[in-house]
């Protein structure tokens, strides 16, 4: 299969994942980049912020016009990511690849498991009761996840706005678009020397079709039980943060 074919397919899952479930797509674009198209570890992470940052802004379209954006706590929660972002960005390009790649690992098998734990009927935080240092705290954590690693964080931004900010799971999942969309933005404004350096014969294709796929994934979040979407996306990912500890051990 060619490596066109493969970008092709590639980005189907990562919208797939972005749109159904608002997170996730990420830690799929870096290990597909690296082990299918045959991007290093710091190329990769740049890459998949771009494809992220254009995918989750096209999912974000679609959730706004269905309501389910809370603009202003979202826009506070991912500005608390900002500076830690760009500080993460800058650091990833002095760190050995194999530590990037056993970081992102060990980022996927704790994705994987929060997606594999029963799911809390209600948060355990009543409306109006945000804590704000928890939310700071939270934004920044996220800023720094995406800075380092390029994944957009969403697979922890859900549950973190659900808990720290008592969203409902809609609002979650479309807030959490707002947020992994300015911090991507906010990592690539140090990587964009970086850049010239990108296939973009590889990189367009992937973008093309994981915007489309967030489409269809937003669809189907609405036909398919969303537990059923997590418990599949979690194996995949666990299976695929294995085949990296392993690559990155040996």
């Amino acid at each position: 299969m060619s490596a066109f074919v493969l970008a092709l397919v590639a980005g189907a899952l990562v919208g797939l994942a972005l749109g159904a479930l608002g997170g996730g797509g990420s830690v799929l674009a870096v290990p597909a980049l690296i082990y299918l198209l045959g991007f290093t570890p710091a190329a990769a992470t740049t890459a998949s912020l771009l494809i992220v940052t254009a995918t989750s802004l096209t999912a974000l379209f679609g959730h706004a016009r269905s309501g389910h954006v809370r603009w202003r706590a979202g826009t506070l929660f991912a500005a608390a990511g900002i500076l830690p972002a760009v500080a993460a960005g800058a650091a990833s390009a002095r760190l050995p690849q194999p530590l990037l790649i056993a970081a992102f690992a060990a980022v996927a098998a704790l994705a994987a498991t929060r997606m594999l734990r029963p799911s809390r009927a209600t948060s355990t935080t009543e409306p109006g009761t945000v804590r704000p240092a928890r939310a700071l705290g939270t934004g920044a954590g996220l800023g720094a996840l995406t800075g380092l690693l390029g994944v957009g964080g969403g697979f922890l931004a859900v549950p973190a706005l659900v808990t720290v900010l008592a969203f409902e799971m809609q609002a979650a999942i479309g807030t959490s678009l707002l947020i992994i969309s300015v911090n991507s933005l906010a990592s690539l404004l140090t990587r964009g020397a970086t850049t010239s350096g990108l296939d973009w014969t590889l990189i367009a294709p992937f973008t093309g079709t994981a915007i489309l796929g967030a489409w269809d994934g937003k669809r189907l979040a609405g036909k398919v039980s969303g537990r059923l979407l997590q418990r599949t996306f979690a194996v995949v990912l666990l299976a695929v943060a294995a085949f990296m500890l392993i690559d990155a051990l040996t």
